[in-house]
């Protein structure tokens, strides 16, 4: 109990990252579409009399946007969050919040000055008690309610424009479900009709640097409510798995004894309840998933369609993945091929990066494999080891970043699917960000991976070794160029020394090979071949 109230008050005390600030949920936001929120450290908007913020107009990219999603000023999340606000809190320095009251990631202090690293570990190298302590802060976060956030449940259309704001309470592990459903949901076109060919946080670039700062936010929220500000999400590496090592109810959740769907009443996780799961009900309601509790988390886990999945990835498929020097390729979605992006997604083959979207590998195995609440990607965060999977494929994402070492202009500016540009913001984060913003190495953002932590030689190593692979490609051209190189050395040496022979006794031979005279510019060099 006292841990909940040290959460509960540090939630009162500082605001959080997630969708509506519950500042803004109003009619007068709304119809100002404006969110400037107070600081409460000198309750101006934005801090902007203590310097931290000012409410300015918010600048959307105009790059263009490519063929996938062919309508335009249909759903409230193109160029988030314009349908909402066009003014928001644009923070300054190492500031950061929806009204400039939290530190930017990887900074701590009250000026937001002092650096932070943290280290993620595999969830299996944790103590008892650490691992406890994870487990609890999951079931503490799933019964603390939001204080900062809501959630929308109806369109900004159905919101009549504002002036009927439509808003709900949710808690906050569910504010994170939520979030990841309004990402990924359809389009809702009216008359009973969605479209359906359309994610802002999945299949195209974005789809890692979203994750990214997904977790990096749901991190951050665990720190303030559990008041450990040293918390860091565990990740579970699933190379070479022959089973769902973490399906026990020593840690996620073990399976029951008499319905293979559900989780074992052993395990606290049992009791939980989903939310976003039924988005062919709202597809047929043209409604948004509004957090109503929808039944228990669902798990089988190698009960899946083997044909589709045959097994979790090997390391050797996360190796190969790791070689691809593309990030993005083609069209920039699931079709993409030789896309270090689309075959870590799991789009396309691990063996040959060609895309294949009949079969699910890499990160889409894991889900699918799982058969349950993970397996619809809508309402997948449901079940809490979506956070142990994604964190480790940000691990792998985090590998790419350090060995092939991309400027930012490797992620593209331009004709990516909505939502996946550069300069676009991401869906549904308020604050904003960009997806270029999280196309960096973790440790700019404040946290590490343990397994990833290698001395300076293994790092210089791993940054060579793009360049080992390419040589080892060549290597026969190398060896031929050798062997004629050898044959030529021989036979000009041969005939050097028969000139020389030939010469022998000769004026020429005795005079220096450099002369101090002034005829030194008059000499020229001859040659007898």
């Amino acid at each position: 109990m006292s841990l909940f109230a040290m959460g509960f008050l540090l939630v009162i005390l500082q605001p959080s990252t997630g969708q509506f600030p519950r500042a803004c949920a109003n009619m007068q936001s709304l119809l100002r579409k404006e969110c400037c929120p107070l600081w409460p450290g000198d309750m101006s908007p934005c801090g902007e009399f203590s310097g931290r913020g000012s409410c300015q107009n918010i600048l959307l990219s105009r790059a263009p946007l490519g063929p996938q999603f062919p309508f335009s000023g249909v759903d409230d999340r193109e160029n988030w969050p314009s349908v909402f606000y066009n003014r928001t809190c644009r923070c300054e320095g190492n500031f950061m919040g929806f009204n400039c009251g939290e530190c930017k990631f990887g900074f701590s202090g009250p000026n937001c000055t002092e650096r932070q690293l943290r280290t993620r570990r595999n969830i299996f190298q944790l103590t008892i008690g650490e691992k406890e302590k994870f487990l609890a802060y999951l079931n503490l976060a799933k019964n603390t309610p939001s204080l900062d956030y809501v959630i929308a449940t109806g369109t900004y259309t159905q919101m009549n424009n504002g002036s009927n704001p439509m808003f709900r309470n949710i808690n906050v592990y569910d504010l994170f479900v939520w979030m990841h459903y309004y990402a990924s949901r359809d389009t809702l076109l009216g008359e009973f009709k969605v479209w359906r060919d359309v994610d802002f946080a999945h299949e195209a670039p974005g789809f890692l640097p979203w994750h990214r700062a997904f977790l990096l936010m749901w991190e951050r929220e665990i720190q303030k409510i559990a008041g450990d500000e040293n918390f860091t999400i565990p990740y579970w590496d699933w190379r070479d798995a022959k089973d769902c090592e973490v399906c026990t109810d020593e840690y996620m959740g073990g399976r029951h004894p008499t319905n293979p769907n559900l989780l074992s009443p052993a395990s606290f996780f049992s009791t939980w309840q989903v939310i976003c799961t039924r988005s062919e009900e709202y597809n047929s309601q043209q409604a948004l998933c509004d957090a109503r509790s929808e039944g228990p988390i669902l798990r089988n886990p190698g009960n899946n369609d083997k044909s589709r999945t045959p097994r979790l990835p090997s390391s050797a498929e996360v190796e190969f993945c790791l070689s691809l020097p593309q990030y993005e390729s083609g069209p920039m979605d699931k079709m993409a091929n030789y896309s270090f992006r689309n075959t870590l997604e799991g789009f396309a083959n691990p063996q040959t990066a060609i895309s294949n979207i009949s079969q699910s590998g890499m990160h889409n195995a894991l889900h699918i494999y799982m058969n349950g609440s993970m397996s619809q990607v809508q309402g997948s965060a449901n079940d809490p080891i979506f956070v142990l999977h994604h964190a480790f494929i940000d691990s792998i994402f985090e590998r790419w970043l350090r060995r092939h070492r991309p400027v930012l202009e490797v992620y593209p500016a331009a004709n990516a699917p909505i939502g996946h540009n550069r300069e676009y913001y991401m869906v549904p984060f308020i604050p904003l960000y960009r997806n270029g913003e999280f196309f960096k190495f973790s440790r700019d953002l404040g946290y590490d991976y343990a397994y990833l932590q290698e001395t300076a030689l293994d790092s210089f190593q791993e940054f060579l070794l793009p360049y080992l692979e390419q040589a080892r490609q060549i290597w026969v051209w190398l060896v031929g160029a050798a062997a004629v190189g050898g044959i030529l050395t021989a036979t000009t040496t041969g005939l050097v020394l028969a000139c020389q022979k030939k010469r022998k006794g000769t004026a020429s031979e005795i005079q220096p090979l450099l002369v101090e005279s002034e005829e030194y510019n008059n000499i020229s060099y001859q040659s007898n071949f």
